[in-house]
């Protein structure tokens, strides 16, 4: 295993691996090395405060739910385990949310196929916009993927036809968890009205 040759007192490592004296580097060079490397320096800093603090705020929020849930014998949460906590002047909220990814297997293909039966019998009587949502739940987006949530929306779609019914069923069945992430967002009131803007703790965002 070669390790990497350390780099000699009054040198400096180019892109290229090279090793260049410091006497020859302009010193705008030199300037910018300095101010990335700086702002790369903060920038982990920043990144591991922002894990420290998403460990510690998952694991009090947890310890919050368990100590009420004992307190009160009720359970403390949504579905999935999505939560919402407010300070007791409504002035912050915090949020965990979890999110799901969602995928399916090869009996979306069988939903489909019955999906088209119904489709073409209807072909004078459907109504256009159950085509568009049908064809465009089955569109995939620029990775080739199902648009899940546009599929899944399907199931909500009052439809009697026992074909339907039985692609909706297949549907549902061939949904698979397939992992999950969970968030925390923090949100602060905006004056005395009941809307909510959130503490952004992304640096996009800022």
């Amino acid at each position: 295993m070669n390790e990497k040759i350390a780099v000699p007192e009054s040198y400096r490592r180019d892109a290229q691996g090279r090793l260049v004296p410091e006497d020859m580097i302009k010193p705008i060079d030199l300037e910018r090395d300095r101010l990335v490397q700086h702002l790369v320096d903060r920038a982990s800093e920043l990144s591991s405060e922002l894990s420290d603090f998403k460990a510690v705020a998952f694991g009090d929020i947890e310890a919050f739910i368990e100590m009420s849930a004992e307190e009160y014998g009720a359970k403390v949460g949504g579905k999935k385990g999505n939560v919402t906590l407010l300070s007791f002047d409504g002035r912050f909220k915090i949020v965990r949310a979890v999110q799901e990814s969602i995928s399916f297997d090869e009996r979306l293909q069988a939903a489909r196929a019955l999906i088209d039966e119904c489709l073409q019998d209807w072909t004078q009587g459907a109504r256009p916009e159950v085509v568009t949502l049908v064809n465009d739940a089955f569109r995939t987006d620029t990775k080739g993927e199902i648009r899940t949530a546009r599929v899944l929306a399907l199931r909500r779609l009052e439809i009697t036809d026992k074909r339907w019914q039985q692609a909706m069923k297949a549907i549902g069945e061939a949904c698979q968890v397939i992992g999950s992430k969970s968030y925390i967002r923090v949100y602060e009131r905006m004056g005395d009205t009941d809307q909510y803007k959130q503490i952004s703790l992304d640096i996009a965002g800022v």
